[in-house]
């Protein structure tokens, strides 16, 4: 690089070097504070914050008289197939999200004892479920004999296979459309006897989901390489990006599927009545 010959010029090259490299050491100087002040590095490019900022879209409102027909229905959510594996995310499991929600008040979570939303559980009911209290064999070496000690448990996210999910289905005159709506969520557990051997799955809670869209909004479902453009849990609930087969749809003796068939028969019935909607919304449109 040749040296300008007016003494102004190298002045303001030698100011304009200066600068810089001061501002090269400020910058520096201040990453370096950021992470001896405690505060982790930016595991990224910049700052994500699009995501937890974001708000639902507020569900449109429906007129009873625009009501033609409707159905409640109850699914089930096997987290084990392969399009339901954002569930089963080893860094954050759709379980943790709603556990840790509950945990903190964020979110409420109802008994099970019906699926109506109508018995709110308390603070201490909802630790009874998360951490399970164990009794273990431990060996006492003061007393030289083995004592019982009991300890407790935080929720494994491995035991969470399925989940059960309620919604309504209803055809609306307004805008001739059939749609559906999630109403609760319901994380399955398994329970195993003391042999290891499997006994029953049931309810762990219940979550209203139209009161919990705002906060799985703010949380991003892990995908397979789609960085720029995330969905949250929202998004891909209410787009129906996962898999599921019907367990039981609204009759008058309250029955399940599985309480009147079997094997392939209860594969078959499920399928059938996913048919019926189906066609059941074709044969508006036949002339």
């Amino acid at each position: 690089m040749s040296i300008p010959k007016d003494p102004r010029q190298l002045m303001i090259n030698l100011m304009y070097i200066v600068l810089t490299v001061c501002n090269l050491l400020a910058l520096c100087q201040a990453g370096f504070a950021q992470t001896e002040s405690g505060n982790p590095a930016l595991n990224d490019i910049t700052e994500r914050k699009l995501q937890r900022q974001e708000h639902p879209l507020p569900y449109a409102p429906v007129r009873e008289a625009d009501l033609l027909w409707e159905q409640q229905v109850w699914r089930i959510i096997d987290t084990r197939e392969k399009i339901n594996l954002p569930f089963r995310y080893p860094k954050q499991p759709f379980i943790t999200v709603l556990a840790e929600a509950v945990e903190s008040g964020r979110l409420q979570a109802f008994s099970t004892e019906d699926d109506e939303f109508s018995l709110p559980l308390s603070q201490q009911e909802l630790q009874r479920m998360i951490y399970r209290t164990d009794t273990v064999p431990v060996w006492d070496f003061d007393t030289d004999e083995e004592v019982y000690q009991i300890v407790q448990n935080t929720l494994n996210p491995e035991d969470i296979k399925r989940y059960r999910i309620k919604e309504h289905w209803y055809f609306d005159t307004r805008t001739s459309t059939l749609k559906v709506r999630i109403l609760g969520i319901a994380p399955l557990i398994e329970e195993y006897d003391d042999n290891g051997n499997f006994k029953y799955e049931r309810p762990l809670f219940w979550i209203h989901y139209p009161s919990a869209r705002e906060l799985l909004a703010r949380t991003t479902v892990p995908t397979n390489g789609r960085v720029h453009h995330p969905m949250s849990w929202t998004d891909w609930l209410d787009m129906r990006q996962f898999s599921s087969h019907i367990t039981k749809v609204a009759n008058v003796h309250d029955a399940r599927l599985q309480d009147t068939y079997s094997g392939a028969e209860l594969l078959q019935q499920a399928q059938m009545l996913e048919a019926e909607r189906f066609n059941w919304e074709h044969d508006l449109w036949s002339y």
